[in-house]
């Protein structure tokens, strides 16, 4: 199948809303491809270079990406920053108008080969697998290769798998959909399947290959990272009591990041929660787990938190900085020192587990290790002593609880009421919008990415302290767009920058420094609540204010005593 193909569908459903036609032509298309194909395929279209499982990265930046398309079109870099901005910060779309306006003719053979969607998958493999001296000119002369033999369409879809921004509203859920169809499974059967391999491209290769029979043989598959069970809210601790029906196993939540640990023999890999293997970030809790998980096969959940050189955790940025490190780990591991804990175990030597109840997955959990901590855990019927176990995980300085079914059985990929998270939200704060973005996908042509600022008393400037796409409708975010577009002061790229009029009503988890802004504070988890049209600039909150709260938590933070 030649790659122009599938630029041209992408156009298709970049151009509708209707989810039956995007998923009927996306199936048609699945059905003319090879087996070898399909993966590649739905992976490009859902934005990735490679299957979810793959640890392999492009590491090619938008700057690389500029250089490449400006030096083969003989553009300057005016034109491709202005194309991109009319486009909403598209940069396939603007490498598309950059491409068909060149300055430089592209010259052609009558023996040009058109590209192939298996040479686009081999020359995109070459990239990442580019390493050692001379690696980023090597990348170079492969994506100059790729773009140069490419069709101004392919270039705009090349462009945007490699940045990883499709924007064609296709997302994963459709995606199972049009597999289901295409292969005459039912959608049930493609779900299933698509938790235990983690990835519906990898669903929809064994689907082309071994058909329906295929998926029955599916089992969890060591060191393929299996999408992670999801928790929905509850107020408190006595509305998780009544959804359970009872006793409940409550346990701490912690601020930290969570990862899913396969253990095969003496080889161990660790995933993110987004399936992302951050193994390399944390050479620690490998040799953690290489000796004190007593199990030859394993698939275990926990989670790792920061801890300062005063036995105190640190905010969760710090953490971040460990798993976006890659290289001087040794440095950052004594930087910045990790704490594991154990929450759950869903495959042990060959056998699924998450079919049995939460209660007896535990019991093999804490069974299946040494000298490895479990979070903190309570099972009560009663309120009160919830209520007073939520206390107690706060002033330790963790995010809350997490309310989990005793008899719950491990449901991968899905967000139910099996278990339930408990937070306790701060005092939301009134702050003014100072720029936005464009969004994506279904929020395509609106202004939706909400920059958030406070006041500072002593200049009267507005600083930002956080970001959010979140919380309102979207008859509400067309309605902001219009009124965001009448107060634009100036445009940088895709962003545009607004004058300090509208304020908004903002919750959030928790307040955190950051080097990224001016007011070196940044909200965690911001989300708007409500438009506060009853407020003016002036009557916002103060970085003053947002600074005491800041402190506040940090003064909670240093009651941290260790989970036993």
């Amino acid at each position: 199948m030649k790659f122009r193909d599938l630029a041209y569908l992408c156009e298709r459903l970049e151009a509708t809303t209707k989810r039956n036609f995007m998923v009927s032509i996306v199936a048609d298309f699945l059905k003319h491809l090879s087996k070898e194909e399909v993966e590649p395929v739905i992976s490009m279209m859902l934005g990735r270079p490679f299957p979810k499982w793959d640890p392999r990265k492009l590491d090619v930046s938008w700057a690389t990406l500029s250089k490449i398309i400006l030096r083969l079109t003989g553009t300057d870099w005016r034109d491709l920053s202005a194309a991109a901005f009319r486009n909403t910060g598209d940069l396939g779309v603007a490498a598309k108008i950059i491409f068909e306006n060149r300055k430089k003719q592209r010259q052609t053979t009558l023996f040009e080969r058109p590209l192939s969607i298996l040479e686009v998958r081999n020359i995109l493999e070459a990239v990442a697998e580019a390493s050692g001296q001379g690696s980023r000119e090597r990348k170079e002369r492969l994506i100059e290769s790729l773009l140069g033999r490419a069709l101004p369409i392919e270039v705009k879809y090349l462009v945007k798998i490699m940045v990883g921004e499709m924007r064609t509203g296709l997302q994963e859920g459709l995606m199972e959909t049009a597999v289901s169809k295409a292969f005459s499974i039912p959608i049930e059967k493609i779900r299933v399947a698509s938790m235990l391999t983690g990835d519906i491209a990898e669903t929809a290769a064994i689907c082309a290959r071994e058909g329906a029979e295929g998926l029955l043989k599916l089992g969890f598959k060591i060191f393929r990272p299996v999408k992670p069970m999801l928790a929905q809210m509850a107020e408190n601790p006595e509305e998780a009591l009544k959804e359970h029906g009872g006793k409940t196993a409550f346990e701490y939540k912690l601020d930290g990041a969570r990862i899913q640990i396969h253990k095969s023999g003496g080889k161990v890999r660790i995933f993110s929660r987004r399936l992302t293997d951050v193994t390399k970030s944390l050479p620690d809790i490998v040799e953690i787990i290489k000796r004190r998980v007593k199990l030859d096969e394993a698939i275990l959940e926990g989670e790792v938190i920061a801890i300062g050189k005063n036995g105190n955790p640190l905010p969760f940025q710090h953490l971040m900085r460990r798993f976006r490190r890659v290289c001087s780990i040794e440095k950052m591991v004594e930087e910045i020192p990790v704490e594991l804990y154990l929450f759950d175990i869903i495959y042990m030597n060959g056998e699924s587990l998450i079919n049995l109840p939460y209660v007896e997955r535990r019991r093999k959990l804490s069974g299946a290790v040494s000298n490895i901590s479990l979070t903190k855990q309570m099972i009560t019927s009663s309120p009160k002593e919830a209520e007073h176990f939520l206390e107690e995980a706060i002033n330790n300085g963790h995010e809350g609880l997490m309310a989990k079914r005793l008899n719950s059985p491990y449901i991968p990929g899905i967000r139910g009421k099996h278990w339930l998270k408990i937070k306790r939200t701060l005092e939301p704060l009134d702050l003014v919008i100072v720029a936005a973005e464009y969004g994506t996908g279904r929020r395509h042509g609106w202004l939706s990415d909400y920059y958030l600022a406070a006041r500072d008393e002593k200049t009267g400037e507005f600083l930002t302290i956080g970001k959010t796409f979140k919380g309102l409708t979207d008859r509400e975010i067309e309605e902001m767009t219009e009124r965001l577009k009448r107060i634009v002061v100036e445009e940088k790229g895709h962003i545009v920058i607004v004058k300090p009029k509208i304020v908004v009503e903002v919750a959030y988890n928790e307040i955190q420094e950051s080097p990224k802004y001016k007011s070196r504070m940044a909200l965690r988890f911001a989300r708007i609540t409500r438009i506060r049209d009853d407020k003016s600039p002036e009557e916002a909150d103060t970085i003053k204010r947002v600074r005491w709260i800041y402190e506040q938590q940090f003064l909670r933070k240093s009651k941290f005593s260790h989970i036993g």
